[in-house]
C-alpha cells in the first residue's frame, strides 16, 4: 500500500478506513513520520474586577449553582464571546451583501 504524502502532486481522498489502516500499517515506521510538534497549554490569564461587581457574581454563581464564582464567570464570559463573534460575523455578511449590491 502507497503512502499518499503531503507533497504528492496526486489528489485522492481518502476515507478513514483507508487513513487508519495507513497509519497501523506505518506506525512503527520511524521514517514514516515527522518530528514530533510540541504544543504548550497557555497560562491562565487572572483579572480584577471591582469588589461590589466580584459580590454580585457570587451570589448570581450559587443562585446558578455553580461550584465556584470563577466557573460560572468562565462560562459568562465564553458565552458572550460567542454572541460577539456571530453577531461580528453576521455584520461582516451584511456588509459583504451591501458591498456586492452597489457594484
Amino acid at each position: 500500500m502507497g503512502c499518499m504524502s503531503p507533497k504528492s502532486n496526486t489528489k485522492k481522498n481518502l476515507s478513514e478506513q483507508e487513513i487508519d489502516r495507513m497509519v497501523v500499517a506505518q506506525a512503527d515506521d520511524e521514517s514514516a513520520w515527522e518530528k514530533p510538534i510540541g504544543v504548550r497549554r497557555p497560562k491562565p490569564t487572572s483579572l480584577s474586577i471591582p469588589a461590589d461587581l466580584a459580590a454580585r457574581a457570587a451570589f448570581l454563581a450559587q443562585a446558578h449553582r455553580t461550584q465556584t464564582v470563577g466557573d460560572w464567570l468562565t462560562r459568562i464570559i465564553q458565552e458572550r464571546i460567542e454572541l460577539e463573534e456571530a453577531a461580528f460575523a453576521g455584520a461582516k455578511q451584511d456588509l459583504a451583501r451591501k458591498i456586492g449590491l452597489k457594484r
